[in-house]
């Protein structure tokens, strides 16, 4: 195992990882009912391709970090993780630009007038329920996954190995879900960006 990389105190990051999930948490609630009317000179569309990008590669490591693990390479799993928790923060960046400068896309708006009438809904079928359905649940699990992942990278940082173990049996299949159908979100809601 890894000699801990942080002293542990537990008061101090319970307390830091609660404000830093409940401002991110609120910021991201907040920042996404406005949009910026600004002409940046190139499609604002471009940081949801970035989204989905940062999202596959989180998903890619997060398999090349449950096979590290499982390899007992402790230092690769570290590094791997670290990389992943460093692209969702940059994810989480671009997902507010992204919010802020393109607005709300509706799945199935064909014209892209903002309203989704009966004939656009029918020429979609059931594309649209499934859309609903993996959005969902993305949404949600996409607000609580984040202080799981701060609390179990914080249990290994410390070397709290069989607690970090345990909260990645949670934590884990959350988070891949999350990076996995933001993906598909993605490439289900392209189609209709104007």
């Amino acid at each position: 195992m890894l000699q801990p990389s942080l002293v542990k105190n537990d008061g101090k990051a319970k307390l830091l990882i609660w404000i830093v999930s409940i401002v991110v948490f609120v910021a991201v609630a907040i920042l996404s009912k406005y949009k910026l009317d600004i002409d940046l000179g190139f499609n604002p569309h471009i940081f949801a391709t970035t989204n989905a990008i940062i999202n596959s590669l989180v998903a890619i490591l997060l398999l090349a970090g449950l096979f590290s693990v499982k390899q007992q390479q402790y230092e690769l799993h570290k590094k791997l993780m670290l990389a992943a928790i460093v692209l969702s923060v940059l994810f989480l960046l671009s997902y507010i630009g992204h919010h802020l400068l393109a607005g709300e896309t509706k799945y199935g708006d064909i014209n892209h007038d903002g309203i989704v009438s009966n004939e656009e809904k029918l020429s979609v079928g059931g594309l649209r329920t499934f859309y609903y359905i993996i959005l969902i649940t993305h949404i949600p699990l996409a607000a609580i996954v984040l202080p799981f992942i701060l609390f179990t990278a914080y249990r290994a940082l410390i070397g709290e190995y069989e607690q970090h173990k345990k909260l990645t049996r949670i934590t884990w299949p959350l988070w891949f879900y999350v990076a996995v159908t933001g993906v598909i979100v993605y490439y289900m809601i392209s189609p209709y960006y104007s």
